[in-house]
């Protein structure tokens, strides 16, 4: 790996980065571990040109930043980069590691928004519908009740994705103390570890209720977890992904269904359906409104769809 490569120095530095943003910043394990891996980049980078992070001078970083275009990295992976190597010398200078900062006048490409790919609502009902709880005809009975635990425990997972709007790691980090089912709520770990109480709809306690009274027992090996996998460690965001993808797969060939498509749809529902804009805030985690609006375009979108379908002049 490029990482152990690099002089003792350079790894202290970009440790010592990625413990300010974890333990000062409180950002996500996945936020942190992709700056660090954008810093061992740059170091690397940087080592074979015969510099390093604290002698790095502005030509060097944008020759860092045209190489990553030349090796044909996406504009969004260049822009985070970009955010990583001003994040990190805003710290070092801060800190008092390094005089000056390099990056100060390093600009970002320019990345295309593109609009968040939604379901309709009957799609989202039939997607979140699709796991066959009766289970196959035929095969041993564990077999069966195997095959009824995998699908019980999907229904719920997508329902807990559609329903409620939980980013696909919400849904993976899931413990039975996480759900309330008498009251319908739902307690998550979002973004930057802040917590947030979320409604669960009346089919996705009734999923998740099914799930523990008849599922959860088949699957389960670590007791705190909500979901396991069908070798029976706690669900991860790679296994819930590949559950969405095989459903949606089956019933909406030619599409790209992912966790977050159903957390779009969920957003982009309440929003046509009349929901304040700072509501649908809370309940998505976002750290601000900006995010959230997005969706506001989506429906506006479908909202002109629906003119030119329908009115006689259009």
């Amino acid at each position: 790996m490029e990482q152990d490569a690099l002089p003792p120095s350079q790894l202290h530095l970009v440790r010592a980065f990625a413990d300010h943003l974890r333990l000062e910043r409180h950002l996500s394990t996945h936020t942190v571990a992709a700056y660090q891996r954008d810093l061992v980049h740059l170091a690397g980078f940087l080592r074979r040109s015969g510099s390093s992070l604290e002698d790095a001078d502005r030509a060097t970083l944008r020759r860092f930043l045209a190489q990553q275009h030349t090796l044909g990295y996406a504009r969004a992976s260049i822009a985070r980069r970009v955010g990583a190597i001003h994040t990190f010398y805003r710290w070092a200078v801060a800190d008092g590691r390094l005089p000056g900062d390099p990056s100060a006048s390093l600009g970002r490409p320019k990345v295309v928004n593109r609009l968040p790919t939604v379901l309709r609502p009957s799609e989202a009902q039939a997607l979140v519908e699709a796991p066959p709880l009766e289970g196959p005809d035929g095969g041993s009975d564990d077999a069966r009740g195997a095959s009824r635990a995998i699908a019980l425990r999907d229904r719920a997972v997508l329902e807990l994705l559609y329903g409620s709007g939980l980013r696909v790691s919400e849904v993976a980090g899931l413990t039975i103390e996480s759900v309330d089912l008498a009251r319908g709520r739902v307690l998550v770990m979002g973004k930057g570890s802040k917590e947030r109480e979320v409604p669960m709809s009346d089919p996705a306690v009734d999923a998740v209720r099914q799930w523990l009274s008849e599922g959860r027992g088949r699957l389960a090996t670590d007791p705190p977890s909500l979901f396991f996998n069908r070798k029976g460690r706690p669900i991860g965001p790679r296994d819930i992904r590949a559950l969405v993808e095989g459903y949606s797969g089956r019933l909406l060939p030619g599409r790209r269904v992912t966790p977050h498509t159903l957390r779009h749809s969920y957003a982009t529902h309440l929003l046509e359906g009349g929901a304040d804009i700072r509501a649908v805030q809370e309940l998505l985690g976002h750290a601000t409104v900006a995010t959230t609006q997005r969706y506001t375009h989506v429906s506006r979108t479908r909202l002109f769809e629906a003119y030119e379908r329908s009115h006689p002049r259009a």
